[in-house]
């Protein structure tokens, strides 16, 4: 059972970081260079912009990616010396297709 629990913890943790960095708003890289110093934003809060909102499919997406991810680097991993690193990664992709599939399925 703890075993389940901690490829549970991380994948539920590195997934929640890929969902906030899909909710990071873009970098214009165009509006970053050829800014004179004094026509910079000076003040706290002068640079902040929101953050993009997700749809649910866009989470979805996500958390599919991530489970595919993982899939995929655990099919890619076939010496014996590697077969504990597999089997968390199929472990922590089953959590995340779980949480897909709906509650009540498990």
């Amino acid at each position: 059972m703890r075993a389940r629990d901690k490829a549970a913890v991380s994948a539920l943790r590195s997934t929640l970081a890929a969902l906030d960095n899909a909710e990071a708003a873009p970098v214009d890289e165009a509006g970053l260079r050829g800014v004179a110093l004094e026509q910079s934003p000076v003040g706290a809060g002068a640079t902040e912009v929101a953050r993009c909102e997700l749809s649910e499919g866009g989470v979805v997406d996500v958390v599919r990616a991530e489970a595919a991810e993982r899939l995929e680097v655990a099919a890619q991993l076939t010496a014996p010396a590697h077969a504990d690193r597999a089997a968390r990664l199929r472990a922590e992709a089953a959590v995340l297709l779980g949480f897909l599939d709906g509650p009540g399925t498990e």
